[in-house]
């Protein structure tokens, strides 16, 4: 193999926004800080190339890096002209740790509602580590691999990648649980699913406790000696806002992210209002025309709009005209249900 061609001196390269040997550190937030500290105290990397490969990576060596289900991919510029390619693969989570982990982060209730939120929890480390399942790397998890021709595991070049993972963590967390083998979607719906089923993944499996019906306890709370029950909680102030969905619908299927976005916040504007103590008129039991002269109503009227939503859209999906949905949407409008039947008010 020839070797390769040098670079001349004085062409060193440098970090964008950064002067050439900024001693700037790695790990700004927790994840950050938890991977660069693991990778100095417990992936028993060579330590004799780390401070190399902080150096590199300071000096702005690396080119993006690329992460991806248990691997990490960059180009870096040594002495060579030619950049060299740096290739890191880490141990992805297998099955039965997955499993382990989504059912801890399912039983706390705090832990779920962040992910589901977008938002990892640093201590989730600990607790992962409770169960067996390590988030951050140990011995034998990374195994770097470059191409230039030094023996050491790693070689700087592939220590400057390492230690450049922390930016990325420091963006995005949930990185880390894609080097280990699932997207945030993937452990978000693997979340969703056990909050349907249970973490033994069958709805209703466990017959043992089927709870007590609301009526039961509250006849029971109202027994002599029995405490007195708290006062219902106030409705929240403003409507919730509805989770994104984890995937697209199907494209056979007829339905788009948008309506159904629409539909889930229409639903808890509904469900908002009737907490409030509003009038039936919010309340299911609509007919399809009158609910479609509801939804005209609300884009014809003031306040938010459904994105994606128009009344030729409407009046296409509800199999009417559009001169006729909006003589329907200004009936809603005066009367709202307590309106004529739409259809007997066609014809003017």
């Amino acid at each position: 193999m020839s070797p390769p061609r040098r670079r001349p001196a004085g062409r060193r390269p440098s970090s964008p926004g950064l002067a050439p040997g900024t001693r700037r550190g790695f790990g700004k937030t927790p994840w950050g800080a938890a991977w660069v500290n693991a990778l100095e105290t417990r992936a028993r990397l060579d330590p004799n190339r780390l401070p190399r490969g902080r150096t590199y990576a300071r000096w702005g060596h690396v080119g993006p890096l690329t992460v991806a289900p248990g691997r990490i991919e960059a180009s870096v510029t040594g002495s060579a002209v030619d950049a060299y390619r740096v290739w890191i693969r880490v141990r992805e989570l297998d099955q039965a740790e997955w499993e382990r982990l989504l059912d801890m982060i399912s039983a706390q209730v705090g832990h779920a509602a962040a992910l589901l939120d977008g938002e990892l929890p640093p201590e989730l480390v600990e607790e992962a580590r409770s169960t067996g399942v390590d988030l951050l790397p140990g011995p034998g998890d990374l195994s770097p691999r470059c191409s230039c021709p030094d023996w050491a595991d790693p070689c700087k070049h592939a220590a400057a990648v390492c230690y450049l993972v922390a930016d990325v963590l420091d963006a995005d967390p949930f990185a880390l649980l894609l080097l280990r083998g699932r997207s945030s979607l993937e452990v978000m719906a693997g979340l969703r699913a056990r909050r349907a089923t249970g973490p033994a993944g069958v709805a209703g499996s466990d017959d043992s406790d089927r709870g007590v019906p609301a009526a039961a306890a509250y006849r029971r709370a109202q027994e002599p000696g029995r405490p007195t029950l708290p006062a219902p909680p106030l409705p929240p102030p403003h409507p919730g806002t509805p989770l994104p969905l984890a995937a697209d619908p199907p494209p056979t299927s007829g339905l788009s992210s948008a309506g159904l976005a629409a539909v889930a916040g229409d639903a808890a504007r509904r469900a908002h209002a009737l907490a409030l103590g509003a009038s039936t008129s919010v309340a299911l039991g609509l007919d399809a025309r009158t609910d479609l002269a509801r939804w005209a109503a609300g884009l014809t009227g003031e306040g938010a709009r459904p994105a994606g939503l128009s009344l030729e859209a409407l009046a296409r999906a509800g199999g009417v005209t559009k001169p006729q949905l909006e003589r329907d949407a200004r009936a809603w409008a005066e009367a709202g249900s307590d309106a004529a039947d739409p259809q007997e008010a066609e014809v003017e």
